[in-house]
């Protein structure tokens, strides 16, 4: 993985430009795909920028990776819930509530023109 693009997509992430940060994250996530700083990463900037679909598949990749991590299964819970799909989220949800994660609040969503194009 290239620090480097890592970090690039960590300062588009904290400025909240979400889109951006998914499209230099992903190859540095397909590059290392067992880095979890770097998927969790992807994932959170895929659920910020209501990539829904892409936010499951990068978060359930991390929960697999790491599965005591509550919350990545905490996070994918709240992805799923967001896609209608609450049956699904409340076996996730007990998990990081079983390891200590308490469930998120309100998460802000960043939706933009930029969202639409992919």
């Amino acid at each position: 993985m290239s620090y480097q693009e890592f970090q690039r997509g960590s300062m588009f992430f904290e400025a909240r430009d979400y889109v951006t940060a998914s499209r230099i994250l992903a190859p540095v996530v397909a590059a290392e795909p067992t880095n979890r700083a770097a998927l969790e990463l992807l994932g959170r900037a895929y659920f910020h920028s209501a990539q829904l679909g892409r936010a499951e598949q990068t978060l359930r990749s991390l929960a697999e990776i790491d599965p005591a991590n509550g919350w990545a299964h905490e996070a994918l819970a709240r992805t799923l819930e967001r896609q209608g799909r609450s049956e699904e989220a409340v076996r996730h949800r007990k998990l990081a509530m079983a390891m200590g994660i308490e469930p998120s609040a309100e998460i802000e969503v960043s939706v933009t023109a930029g969202n639409l194009v992919s």
